[in-house]
């Protein structure tokens, strides 16, 4: 998979909250397109923002307007480079960790979600904090909580380093061991193969992180199951549409960052459901002739965390390559909504502010 530089930034939408809607009927043909007879873009759908991005996107944006510049935010609100830049742009701050922000200041956590023990820094600094987890995250939290707490061993199938993981590992640090894939069930150690949960990252491959189940069930017989499925709905939609159109394309372009782990998962999706090749790209700057130059069909999706603005941008880059003709190919349709954090919602309707919008995935 190649990559390369942007050479360009696309101008900033006024907001990047609710970027993910998209018109009810895509259009046949790109506009300017210089289509030749015979190529096409297939168009993923759902693709790009989930229900968690857009509301942690939101309440950045609404602390910057209603508490003014700066707004701290501990690591990337999330994996996606236009949107952290753009945020910053407007008066954003992006610190990797609690004691950069200055004591008293606010600061916005991640969608990716944090360890108890950086909710006690933060409050040790007397920082106003806005905890921007997805409700899907927090769940995972929850679960390691409970299991921690019956003195289960908790195998965290995810990848270590990671801030979704680090936060989950941090709920129970003596109980849990992170297993990054199939390649490592044999090391696992556990002290009672009748009390072993399994638990995994939202962002993963639905198929790498059964195959890792199934490896460690033939170690653990008793292995548990989570009370239900840890990876989140977007990430299986994305995958399950992109394992419906792949066999069909010559080609399939991933919209994402490369540190956005479900962005790289639809690329190896996309090539092990028979794509001829795939590659991923931030903007629509890094997009190859020669990556379509035979194709006839290329297939067209994004990560969770992607706003559309940018799939339209890529859309009329194939278009400019003789791909005009869209077609939308829909799998599933999305309707999960989330509020936005308690803290800042509350301070909206105090100063007489529209608290809240639907964050909901409509792709």
């Amino acid at each position: 998979m190649t990559q390369t530089e942007p050479t360009t930034v696309r101008p900033a939408p006024s907001s990047l909250a609710g970027a993910s809607a998209f018109p009810d009927a895509v259009p046949a043909l790109t506009p300017g397109a210089q289509a030749v007879p015979g190529r096409r873009i297939l168009l993923a759908a759902p693709r790009g923002y989930c229900a968690g991005v857009d509301r942690a996107v939101d309440a950045v944006e609404k602390a910057l307007a209603h508490y003014g510049a700066p707004i701290y935010v501990r690591k990337e609100i999330v994996h996606n480079r236009f949107v952290v830049e753009t945020l910053a742009k407007r008066g954003a701050i992006f610190v990797n960790e609690t004691d950069e922000v200055p004591e008293g200041a606010r600061v916005v956590f991640s969608a990716h979600g944090v360890s108890p023990a950086v909710h006690a820094q933060a409050a040790a600094r007397n920082l106003a904090t806005i905890d921007a987890t997805c409700p899907l995250v927090t769940k995972v939290h929850k679960e390691a909580v409970r299991f921690a707490g019956s003195d289960y061993d908790i195998l965290l199938i995810g990848h270590a380093g990671h801030e979704e993981v680090e936060g989950t590992q941090g709920e129970a640090p003596r109980h849990i061991q992170v297993v990054n894939g199939p390649d490592e069930v044999d090391r696992v150690v556990v002290r009672d193969p009748d009390k072993v949960v399994w638990l995994s990252q939202t962002t993963l491959s639905v198929d790498e992180t059964q195959e890792t189940v199934q490896l460690l069930r033939q170690r653990f017989p008793n292995l548990q199951d989570p009370p239900s499925d840890d990876i989140c709905y977007a990430t299986q939609n994305r995958q399950v549409a992109v394992k419906h159109f792949a066999p069909r394309c010559d080609v399939v372009i991933v919209v994402g960052s490369a540190n956005s782990s479900n962005s790289v998962r639809l690329v190896e999706v996309a090539l092990e459901s028979g794509a001829g090749a795939a590659h991923r790209v931030d903007t629509a700057d890094e997009v190859r002739e020669e990556w379509v130059a035979g194709a006839t069909t290329v297939g067209l999706t994004s990560g969770a965390s992607v706003p559309e603005i940018l799939v339209r941008d890529v859309v009329a880059r194939l278009g400019e390559l003789g791909f005009g003709e869209v077609e939308e190919v829909r799998t599933a349709t999305e309707d999960i909504m989330f509020s936005l954090p308690k803290n800042l919602r509350s301070d909206l309707k105090a100063a007489g502010e529209q608290p809240d919008r639907p964050h909901r995935a409509r792709s």
